[in-house]
């Protein structure tokens, strides 16, 4: 299967960039390039691409903005929105992701790092940089306050009761940024059960992918950020 990109970003420099390195993978196309917010919604929804590489400060319609268009369409519930940004720390990043985005990359990431984040957001198996993206989400909800994580969301709280005690411990696996064979292996299940597990835990919790269900995590109060 090839796997279709959509390249978000105002500088024509680094979209040829992308589009290059993208291509001239086997498995991989560029499907159309975006200058602005705006523009990138218009062309997902024409082309309905499986990744959508998408720079956060462009003039306009910003990439936060057009992030919180593609994950509110219902049309376009199989795209995936991967951020990528100059700055590995950044609030806005924090902001993409609650509004839907699969996770970050850095910009100045090496392109083996780029290619392998684009075919794991498109597989949707795993978080993007899990560790990293965990730590950074823990960071800035730790900046809210010292406390009250429960009451931050009182809809997703009242959904989290109806997951199972096995869902709710998988799903505290999650946001520890551990994939589905390493759960598997720490609650001596099989990998296609924490499959499982995690799809029913999305669906109950509304969630598109599993970096939804680390930020669910812990603005549910679920799990506790630990700031060194």
């Amino acid at each position: 299967m090839t796997i279709r990109v959509l390249l978000a970003d105002d500088q024509a420099l680094l979209r040829s960039a992308f589009r290059v390195l993208v291509d001239s993978e086997p498995d991989m196309e560029v499907v159309g390039e975006a200058s602005d917010g705006a523009q990138a919604v218009r062309l997902a929804t024409e082309h309905r691409p499986d990744v959508v590489l998408m720079d956060i400060r462009m003039p306009g319609t910003d990439g936060l903005a057009a992030t919180r268009m593609i994950s509110a369409d219902p049309r376009l519930a199989a795209v995936r929105v991967v951020i990528l940004t100059t700055f590995e720390v950044d609030d806005y990043v924090v902001q993409s992701l609650r509004a839907g985005a699969s996770g970050f990359l850095g910009k100045g990431s090496e392109p083996e790092e780029l290619l392998s984040a684009i075919r794991v957001a498109a597989g949707g198996e795993a978080l993007l940089s899990p560790v990293a993206t965990k730590g950074l989400i823990a960071r800035f909800l730790a900046q809210d306050g010292a406390g009250a994580y429960e009451e931050r969301d009182p809809a997703r709280s009242e959904r989290l009761a109806s997951l199972t005690g096995r869902e709710r411990e998988v799903l505290v696996q999650v946001a520890g940024g551990h994939s589905n064979d390493e759960i598997a292996e720490r609650l001596a299940v099989s990998p296609l059960t924490v499959k499982t597990h995690v799809n029913r835990a999305m669906g109950k919790l509304g969630a598109r992918d599993r970096a939804q269900l680390v930020v669910i995590a812990y603005e549910s109060g679920l799990v506790r950020p630990r700031v060194e």
